[in-house]
C-alpha cells in the first residue's frame, strides 16, 4: 500500500502527500490532550506510510467549528476536519462521501444508528468519531440520608427532590439550561416526555402538545417549587452543574461519562440510572455523537480513506474511547467494551446507545436551531416565562431556518 500511496503523485513531484486533519481537544488537561493522541497516532502511521505526512492541529471545543469554517471560507480547507456537524459542508458539495474513502470493512463496522445519522439525503458524509449517552446520575450519600431510592417516574423525582430540598440540598435536582448545553438537557427531557426536536417523519415539532405539557411540568412541579437550585437553570451552564454535582450541592442531575471521573476525583459517592419518564423509566436516551468529514478541496481521497481506516481500526477506537470516557462509534469496539472488566462503569451508557436517539444532525438548520434553543429555552421556565410561548418562537425558528436552505 505504502508504494502504491507514495506514487499517486498527486501533489506533483516527489509524490509525498501531506493531510492536515483539525480536531477537536477531549482533554481537559496538557497531560491528556487530543494533540498527544494523534500525534501519537499519526507517528505510528507515518512510520509505515513513508509517503504520507499526517500534520494534526487540535482547538479547543470553543474554537475548532469557527476555524474550520474560517479555513473552508479562505478557500483553505484542510483535508480532514473531526468537529460537531458535517451537514453544512455536505449540503455546499465540499465533502467526499463515507463510500469514497472507508474500505468496505471500516464502513460496515460503523454503529448503524450513528452510520445513518450522518446521512444526508441518504448518503453519507460525516463519519461518527466519538458517541456518549446520559443516564441520570445521583448522590448516593444524600440518597441514602434521607432513606429515598433512585427515581423512575417525574412523579418520583420531584418527590425525591422535594425531600432533598427540605434537608438543605442547594441543587435537588441541577437543570443546566444556560448558554453553554442547554440543547442537550432540552432534549433529554423532552424525549423523556415521548416527545422530541422533530416528529417521526423529521419534520421540526418543538412546540408539541408533548413538549409543551414535558416543559410546564418541569415549570410547575420544579423549577416554581424551588427544586432547581440556587441559581435559575437559565443561567445555569453543565460545566458548572458537574462541578456543583462534584462538591455533594446537587441530588440529581442529568450527565455524561465524563461526570463520573470528575465526582471520584472529589470523592462523592453517585448511582447512575435511566432518566425517569412520565409512567416509567423513558423509552429513549440521548445519543450525542461527534464527526468526522474529508473536504474534497485538496484531492488525496485515497490517502485520506486509508489513514481513516487505520484510524477507526478497533486497537485505536478503543485506545481513543477509554483514554476520554466516551463510547466507540464501531461494532467491533463496543463489543470488546461490553465485556472486558475495565469498561465495567461504561457499560451502562454503552447498553443506552442503540436505543438512543441523536440530535437532527442531517439538517443544516440544526446549528441555527440549537443556537436559538441556547439563548432562548431557560426563559421558558422562568418566573413568568410561557412555556407554550418559548417553544412556538423556537420553532418558528426552526422552520425559517429550515426554509432558508
Amino acid at each position: 500500500m505504502t508504494a502504491v500511496l507514495g506514487g499517486c503523485g498527486l501533489t506533483g513531484g516527489s509524490g509525498d502527500v501531506t493531510l492536515k486533519l483539525i480536531a477537536a481537544d477531549y482533554g481537559d488537561s496538557a497531560a491528556n490532550s487530543s494533540q498527544k493522541y494523534w500525534d501519537g497516532l499519526a507517528k505510528e502511521y507515518e512510520s509505515k506510510h513513508s509517503g504520507v505526512k499526517i500534520e494534526v492541529t487540535v482547538y479547543s471545543w470553543n474554537d475548532v467549528d469557527r476555524k474550520v469554517k474560517e479555513l473552508v471560507d479562505a478557500g483553505k480547507a484542510p483535508d480532514m476536519a473531526q468537529i460537531g456537524s458535517y451537514a453544512d459542508y455536505a449540503d455546499k458539495g465540499l465533502l467526499y462521501t463515507a463510500d469514497d474513502l472507508l474500505s468496505i470493512t471500516a464502513q460496515a463496522d460503523l454503529a448503524s444508528q450513528l452510520a445513518t445519522a450522518g446521512q444526508v439525503k441518504g448518503v453519507q458524509y460525516g463519519m461518527p468519531f466519538a458517541a456518549s449517552t446520559r443516564l441520570l446520575f445521583y448522590n448516593k450519600t444524600l440518597f441514602k440520608q434521607a432513606g429515598l431510592t433512585p427515581p423512575k417516574t417525574w412523579k418520583q423525582l420531584a418527590a425525591d427532590a422535594g425531600v432533598l430540598k427540605a434537608r438543605g440540598v442547594k441543587y435537588p435536582y441541577a437543570l443546566p439550561l444556560g448558554p453553554e448545553e442547554a440543547q442537550a438537557e432540552t432534549m433529554q427531557w423532552l424525549l423523556s416526555g415521548g416527545g422530541g426536536y422533530t416528529d417521526t417523519v423529521g419534520t421540526y415539532g418543538i412546540d408539541s402538545a408533548q413538549n409543551v405539557d414535558t416543559f410546564t411540568w418541569l415549570k410547575d412541579d420544579l423549577v416554581d417549587k424551588g427544586l432547581t437550585g440556587p441559581v435559575a437553570p437559565g443561567k445555569l451552564n453543565r460545566a458548572d452543574a458537574f462541578a456543583a454535582f462534584a462538591s455533594g450541592d446537587v441530588g440529581m442531575l442529568d450527565g455524561h461519562p465524563s461526570l463520573m471521573k470528575i465526582a471520584a476525583k472529589k470523592g462523592v459517592k453517585y448511582g447512575m440510572v435511566p432518566m425517569p419518564g412520565v409512567d416509567g423509566e423513558s423509552e429513549n436516551a440521548m445519543g450525542v455523537a461527534d464527526w468526522m468529514m474529508a473536504f474534497k478541496k485538496n484531492g488525496h481521497a485515497d490517502q485520506v480513506g486509508d489513514f481513516l481506516d487505520f484510524v477507526y481500526s478497533e486497537k485505536n477506537v478503543l485506545a481513543f474511547s477509554r483514554e476520554y470516557d466516551l463510547l466507540p462509534v464501531t461494532t467491533s469496539a463496543s463489543e470488546e467494551m461490553s465485556t472486558d472488566k475495565q469498561d465495567a462503569d461504561l457499560k451502562p451508557f454503552l447498553d443506552q446507545l442503540p436505543l438512543s436517539e441523536l440530535y437532527p444532525v442531517d439538517k443544516t438548520s440544526w446549528a441555527a436551531v440549537a443556537a436559538a434553543v441556547k439563548k432562548r429555552i431557560g426563559q421558558a421556565v422562568a418566573p413568568g416565562g410561557s412555556p407554550a410561548a418559548t417553544l412556538a418562537q423556537l420553532e418558528s425558528t426552526a422552520s425559517t431556518a429550515e426554509n432558508a436552505e
